[in-house]
């Protein structure tokens, strides 16, 4: 498939994703239940608590309650899906994950939104650029960013049948719809296009940005692979090399602090099989602030050009 026919069929916020993929599984599924910190609105829960309102559980400003809550609900086989800001899903609440998820191996599904400068204006103190490296880091857990509406439905709706605890991470803006439900599977890299002089990794968001950076670097006669990361733990190290040992160079693109994140990770498995020259697209150790999406990427380098340009440096460096 050339990039050039992956179009937007549409405009969607990932977090409506989620909103609908938990009425959907838990239609499916007795067992499933929303646990919220006082953010239902926010994080798209209005028809599941219409549907579900003894499934449904509001516990307030108390996130670390929430986590609680949630890990004692699985001991009587329920799969609860806790639901806040990514900023509170993670930092606000790390030891309670820590000791009564990841240690205790609980089947949590710990569902996090407004992730990343595109929650915009709220500003730096709820713009978490740190969570995928916190969340990976925890043993047994699954880490997933999603890229846009269809693939956060899927993803809302596989963790219910994935055993143990995983981080779902999805956002705030509107953005563009242009994968379908069936293509995602959990640990399974998705190939956009296959292509020999440079592999773009992204997830979340930035797969977009991506894709329209290498339709740009395509009609400047550079063939790139552009695949997406959905599922950052477990890896898929298989694709990986398989693309890097074609390219021989890597630009890595997130909506996240590249220390820690998606870079980290492919780097990591690059650098034990098969090192190479990787550009890494994220932010540079910083924290947010203020703005529009649109702003806000382009002010900290996540922005099409700049992805195009770190793919034209590591092609550079590979020669």
């Amino acid at each position: 498939m050339s990039l050039k026919d992956i179009q937007s069929t549409g405009n969607k916020d990932t977090r409506s994703g989620f909103g609908d993929g938990i009425v959907e599984v838990a239609r499916k599924n007795e067992n499933v239940v929303a646990l919220t910190a006082d953010l239902a609105g926010s994080m798209k829960l209005q028809q599941f608590m219409k549907e579900f309102p003894e499934r449904f559980v509001q516990v307030g400003i108390a996130e670390a309650n929430m986590i609680g809550i949630a890990a004692g609900m699985t001991i009587g086989g329920k799969i609860p899906y806790t639901t806040t800001f990514a900023n509170f899903s993670t930092g606000r609440v790390y030891d309670q994950i820590r000791q009564s998820v990841a240690y205790s191996g609980k089947n949590v599904k710990i569902c996090a939104s407004h992730a990343g400068v595109t929650l915009g204006e709220d500003g730096a103190t709820h713009q978490i650029l740190e969570d995928i490296g916190l969340m990976k880091m925890l043993p047994g857990m699954t880490v997933i960013v999603p890229c846009d509406y269809a693939q956060t439905k899927a993803a809302t709706m596989a963790i219910a049948e994935y055993e143990g605890p995983v981080y779902l991470r999805f956002g705030r803006p509107v953005w563009p719809i242009f994968t379908k439900e069936s293509d995602f599977k959990i640990g399974k890299a998705q190939i956009f296009s296959e292509g020999t002089d440079v592999t773009i990794f992204a997830c979340g968001h930035m797969v977009w940005n991506a894709i329209q950076a290498g339709i740009e670097l395509e009609a400047k006669g550079i063939s790139v692979e552009v695949i997406n990361i959905h599922t950052i733990k477990p890896l898929d190290e298989e694709a990986v090399l398989a693309s890097i040992k074609k390219t021989k160079c890597v630009v890595t693109a997130e909506e996240h602090n590249i220390i820690g994140g998606l870079g980290d990770a492919i780097a990591q498995v690059a650098s034990r099989h098969f090192p190479v020259p990787i550009e890494y697209v994220g932010t540079k150790d910083t924290f947010g602030e203020s703005g529009t999406p649109k702003e806000l990427l382009k002010k900290y380098g996540l922005d099409v050009p700049d992805i195009v340009a770190a793919a034209e440096k590591a092609i550079q460096r590979k020669k």
